[in-house]
């Protein structure tokens, strides 16, 4: 069966020029032109990635995502934002968009993102059935099956990246992973978006995972190498 991709986008002859192209590529593809189509959509139709405008009718893109990551967190959702409106790509973030990509962009980058995201869904997907295994590192608990995260006891809520990237710093419990590890293991090795959304994770899953905390550090930065989490 194709994998099925939900185009949310009121610009009309972007979303026909997307779906050609995204058929073309061998994916069943299913458009809406408005956030509350878009949403209800989403709900029902069983779809493997879903691209998102953040500027929609009825309801905006960043409504959408939210609602959508309310009843599902596992699902694929790649934001199409406007050129330099940083402050959406990282309200979308925090929201638990897995990437994003500004207009105009490139067909060829694009369809690469998709690939990629489809991938990496794939992968967690078959991880989180093979694993069994909780993850753990002085009071933090990572149960892999339910997506869980736990510190002392208290419920930490991560966005799905957010809990794929601290996944891949517990797989590597105290050794040094370097941005590019990063960016090939979690993000996918065709990724072409701005390096530093590491960054971005990592305040967000230091913030997170650490205040409130009194032995509260837990990932290291290594100055021109990368990050380690590790137990002191």
């Amino acid at each position: 069966m194709n994998e099925r991709i939900l185009v949310v986008e009121d610009e009309k002859s972007i979303a026909k020029i997307l779906k050609i192209e995204l058929e073309y590529e061998g994916y069943e593809v299913i458009a809406a032109n408005d956030g509350r189509t878009g949403f209800q959509l989403a709900l029902e139709g069983n779809f493997d990635l879903i691209l998102l405008d953040v500027m929609l009718p009825e309801l905006n893109g960043m409504e959408v995502l939210r609602k959508i990551r309310k009843e599902n967190d596992m699902i694929p959702i790649i934001l199409l934002t406007a050129r330099n409106m940083t402050m959406d790509k990282v309200a979308g973030l925090d929201l638990g968009a897995n990437d994003y990509i500004t207009k105009p962009f490139e067909m060829e980058e694009l369809l690469a993102r998709v690939r990629s995201s489809l991938r990496q869904s794939a992968v967690s997907t078959s991880a989180l059935k093979a694993e069994e295994e909780i993850l753990t590192i002085k009071d933090i608990m990572v149960n892999p099956q339910t997506r869980e995260v736990e510190r002392g006891g208290k419920p930490i809520s991560l966005t799905p990246k957010e809990f794929d990237f601290l996944v891949y710093l517990l797989a590597n419990k105290n050794r040094i992973v370097t941005r590019d590890n990063i960016i090939n293991n979690v993000w996918g090795y065709e990724y072409i978006g701005e390096t530093n959304v590491i960054d971005v994770y990592i305040r967000h899953l230091r913030k997170k995972l650490e205040e409130d905390f009194s032995d509260s550090q837990i990932i290291h930065t290594v100055r021109g190498v990368g990050y380690i989490i590790k137990e002191s």
